[in-house]
């Protein structure tokens, strides 16, 4: 299993003149699988959240919306959805970056971003 970023997004549905959706907003679930920890655009977390939640509503909300084709009205962080293997070398390619991080260890690191909301998954699916 990879990374997975899950998130709580809420949506808007354009319609043309004459055309009603009911209801015109609601919340889906959007899981994003970042670039494998040491590549290019590996560190979506540092740059959108914070202790757990989204650092930022409005660019969240842009972001999101470059994930999906309709209009973004909200996004919330609910939690980062890995395996041991996968958070291991997350792990690894944290303590290679440290610097970048301002922080003296990878737990530090993990802490100051996502808090609580990971959630590791074992190997057998549980």
């Amino acid at each position: 299993m990879a990374l997975r970023y899950v998130f709580n997004v809420r949506v808007r549905l354009e319609t043309k003149p004459g055309v009603y959706a009911d209801p015109q907003e609601f919340e889906t679930t959007v899981s994003v699988t970042p670039p494998p920890p040491g590549e290019s655009g590996w560190m979506l977390f540092r740059d959108a959240l914070w202790r757990g939640e989204v650092n930022d509503p409005v660019y969240a909300a842009q972001l999101a919306t470059s994930w999906v084709d309709v209009p973004v009205v909200s996004c919330e962080f609910a939690e980062l959805r890995t395996d041991e293997d996968a958070l291991d070398e997350l792990r690894d390619a944290i303590a290679d970056s440290l610097d970048e991080f301002n922080a003296t260890s990878v737990r530090d690191v993990l802490h100051k971003y996502f808090g609580s909301a990971i959630h590791v998954e074992s190997t057998d699916g549980t």
